[in-house]
């Protein structure tokens, strides 16, 4: 398998050409064109549904595009991933996260040995922890029974659960309630600890190397609090840790036996289903838990195995390589038209500008093409009232993923017709525009001057053929959540293997947490260092306030 520059192989040459001629498309005029156009650009997988038709797209476009595909050897890439190789070259790590989800009867290998036993060891025992604080056999130190859960984590051990369990927020148990700590900002934390009582928490500290800076300083900080009232022979009883570091762990306070470990080949931003998801099982229980990792190994095995022609991760990182590329699109909105996906965003902020903002290849070389747009968005309606006037009338053209749910998971009336009504209106609207004409014919139903008219009719105009796609699924449930990840995390995968950059370490986090440790240093004591008059300033400011 040899990689070949993006920009350097034919079918790129092609859809270059291809777009110039896309370019003055109007996707009103292809809808009036092709009366069978939904049909033709939607698809379905694991329980949703892409229609991807609003699009500035022709067959043409999409046979040019799957041959960039297999220029870009995305399929061998993808059987390289899935088979255990190092695929994460910088860091010499296999990406296996798809085994997390996988069936216990299925052999995932990494080198010779099968992952399997070990991965539903872990999850067996997630079974279990979870099993004893809902029937009250796991307790505080004082025989009461755990009422709040306090995940503390940042980054991918934060960002995952605490989307899955607003995202499930139906389906969680009411004895329990699950709060999130992530913010170095000490608001953060003291707005929890305000909320719960010592003998009947259960903190959570998330961190594989038991080193990360914001989650050791919320977890210590946790710890100094509980100890203002209980001793440390209490603390096992208190505080878990998902972690691969033993001794540090142990001299947290924490049994190594309430340890639950994932692995090197595990990236923090693809770990939600590892032990990573242990506030989930507690939020949801561990049977929601376990249709929540079914979900997405449906996904997984249609992503392996469906031509590419009507396989969706495929497909949905194909459009946003058309429009990116080739369209010059530089971010993407997305738009969840149910509130409890209302964390989706962020999620996938993570996911695709961590994984995909690179600007050299995985062997090292510049690029000279854009790689990850930027991700941006917020559920649906709350939305219309903030930036979509950007997204309707706005200088830049930003593509736009809907997604909701057909039925609701509550029972009030009209709400759902409303919400399902403002989603496909909008889409609707973002292809259609409104031209000048239209809108003349309007006004002058209102009677309004020539003059007046003459003014209002630029302020009163739609460009549309603003591209879109919709997303749904029948109804917001563990498995289609579980689909519904895993469907972004293959197309993330997709994106970087055609753009051939490493999705998978992000060295781009580091520089900033170093600078960090050395200006708290001087924060904190009288030491100065040398820094740019800007950044010595500040710092001279911050001391001065600190005093």
């Amino acid at each position: 398998m040899t990689s070949t520059l993006f920009n350097a192989i034919p079918a790129y040459n092609k859809l270059k050409s291809h777009a110039e001629t896309a370019i003055a498309w109007q996707m009103r005029d292809l809808f009036a064109a092709e009366t069978g156009r939904f049909g033709r650009f939607s698809t379905s997988a694991a329980g949703l549904f892409l229609d991807y038709s609003k699009n500035r797209i022709s067959s043409e476009t999409l046979f040019l595009l799957i041959q960039l595909t297999r220029e870009c050897c995305v399929e061998e890439k993808r059987e390289a991933m899935f088979n255990g190789t190092l695929f994460n070259n910088t860091e010499h790590r296999a990406v296996l996260h798809s085994a997390l989800r996988s069936q216990k009867s299925d052999s995932v290998l990494f080198g010779d040995q099968d992952v399997m036993p070990e991965v539903h060891a872990v999850l067996d025992r997630v079974a279990d922890f979870t099993k004893q604080v809902h029937n009250g056999k796991w307790t505080g130190y004082t025989g009461k029974r755990i009422t709040d859960v306090i995940n503390i984590g940042i980054g991918g051990s934060d960002l995952g659960p605490r989307m899955v369990c607003q995202a499930l927020r139906a389906f969680q148990r009411n004895d329990i309630r699950v709060h999130f700590v992530s913010n170095v900002d000490g608001h953060d934390l003291d707005a929890v600890l305000k909320q719960i009582r010592p003998e009947t928490s259960l903190f959570i500290v998330a961190s594989k190397t038991f080193t990360t800076l914001e989650t050791m300083l919320n977890a210590n900080t946790a710890r100094n609090w509980f100890l203002q009232g209980a001793t440390e022979t209490d603390l096992p009883k208190h505080f878990v840790a998902i972690s691969t570091n033993t001794e540090a762990v142990s001299a947290f306070g924490i049994h190594t036996d309430n340890m639950f470990p994932f692995w090197d080949w595990v990236g923090g931003r693809y770990s939600v289903w590892s032990a990573i998801g242990l506030s989930v099982a507690l939020a949801i229980g561990f049977d929601h838990f376990s249709e929540f990792l079914a979900g997405a190994y449906a996904m997984d095995v249609h992503f392996r195995n469906a031509a590419l022609e009507n396989n969706m991760p495929v497909i949905l990182a194909l459009v946003g390589i058309w429009n990116r590329n080739f369209l010059d699109c530089s971010s993407v909105s997305i738009a969840p038209y149910l509130q409890d996906l209302n964390h989706f965003p962020s999620y996938l902020q993570q996911l695709e500008m961590e994984s995909n903002g690179k600007r050299v290849t995985k062997g090292g070389m510049p690029v000279s093409w854009h790689t990850s747009p930027v991700v941006w968005g917020n559920v649906g309606t709350n939305g219309q009232h903030a930036y979509f006037q950007l997204l309707h009338q706005g200088t830049d053209v930003t593509p736009i993923d809907f997604i909701t749910a057909l039925r609701p998971s509550h029972n009030l009336p009209g709400h759902h017709a409303a919400l399902l009504a403002n989603c496909f209106a909008q889409s609707e609207a973002l292809m259609l525009g409104k031209t000048a004409d239209a809108v003349r014919a309007d006004l002058k139903e209102q009677n309004m001057s020539q003059e007046e008219m003459a003014f209002q009719i630029p302020h009163r105009t739609f460009p549309g053929n603003r591209p879109s796609n919709t997303i749904l699924m029948n109804v917001l449930r563990p498995e289609s959540l579980g689909a519904l990840v895993a469907l972004y995390e293959h197309k993330t995968f997709v994106q970087g293997a055609i753009w051939d950059v490493n999705p998978f370490d992000q060295w781009g986090v580091e520089l900033g947490k170093v600078l960090a440790r050395t200006i708290q240093e001087e924060l904190e004591s009288n030491v100065s260092r040398l820094h740019d008059s800007s950044t010595a300033g500040l710092i001279g400011l911050a001391k001065a306030a600190l005093k």
